[in-house]
């Protein structure tokens, strides 16, 4: 009788012990529900992912937990898009005003993504000449490149940007490649480009935005000492650069978020019909 009534106890702690978990879990579920009414959607999250990680055995309430977190995740899908759409507009308009001051080159035999260069940056008005110039994607990745043009070789790899006072940024070292560096000779002048591409120039693009008002001197550095004060319609070029590549890269960014909020909310409402 003793082991009777010890099993019948222990049944009712257990099946007690059950329910609460039922209930608590429930509790968190429906607190996770009025947070999704009231368009806290990482605070309803959070609250989905305790009910995993705190009641892994409840599983009517996981599956409906499961459910909320879709509904969530499309409105959150939803609510990118509203923020995309109402914010586009605004940026293709700044973008088609910051465009004036430039021309668009693209080689279609090889290029998908043409450049944009400040007009009065562009290689035919700037021949036989040493300067840094830059450009822009279509799609808002910026570049600087050195540019050298004397009667010897001097073999450099990288520039570095400094100011009297001491400050200074540099360019990532580019060696010789034929391609990002390139050097050729003609009629007894020698011709170098060295060519530094977003993260590679971050630093000295920034450096030049900050102190266009400023003397810059640019060191020519990896090979023979070479250096020059920048001119002050390259550094106007590299600031009117720099702000048409900011908002070229914002309307990327923000197409693409578009895209896969789209392709999101298609997947989970596909998830929630079945």
């Amino acid at each position: 009788m003793k082991k009777s009534a010890i099993c019948v106890t222990l049944l009712a702690l257990l099946l007690t012990g059950c329910g609460g978990d039922e209930k608590a879990a429930r509790a968190r579920l429906d607190k996770a529900r009025a947070m999704y009414e009231r368009d806290e959607f990482f605070g309803a999250k959070n609250e989905i992912d305790s009910l995993r990680a705190l009641y892994p055995r409840e599983v009517r309430v996981l599956r409906q937990g499961l459910t909320l977190m879709r509904q969530v995740e499309i409105k959150e899908a939803e609510r990118n898009i509203a923020f995309c759409d109402s914010l586009l507009p605004v940026k293709l308009e700044e973008a088609e005003g910051l465009r004036k001051g430039f021309v668009l080159e693209r080689d279609s035999a090889y290029e998908e993504i043409g450049h944009y260069i400040w007009k009065q940056q562009t290689i035919e008005r700037n021949v036989q000449r040493c300067y840094v110039r830059c450009g822009a994607s279509e799609e808002g990745e910026m570049y600087l490149a050195s540019v050298y043009y004397g009667g010897r070789p001097i073999a450099h790899t990288g520039i570095r940007l400094s100011l009297r006072d001491g400050q200074f940024a540099e360019t990532a070292s580019i060696p010789y490649d034929g391609g990002l560096n390139y050097r050729f000779r003609d009629m007894g002048s020698t011709t170098e480009v060295v060519t530094y591409k977003g993260e590679h120039c971050v630093d000295a693009v920034k450096f030049i935005y900050d102190n266009g008002k400023e003397r810059i001197r640019v060191e020519y550095t990896g090979g023979k000492p070479y250096s020059l004060y920048m001119a002050d319609a390259d550094k106007r070029a590299v600031v009117a650069t720099f702000n048409l590549a900011t908002v070229l890269s914002d309307i990327r960014r923000m197409r693409s978020l578009k895209e896969k909020s789209e392709k999101k909310i298609a997947y989970l409402r596909q998830k929630l019909e079945e």
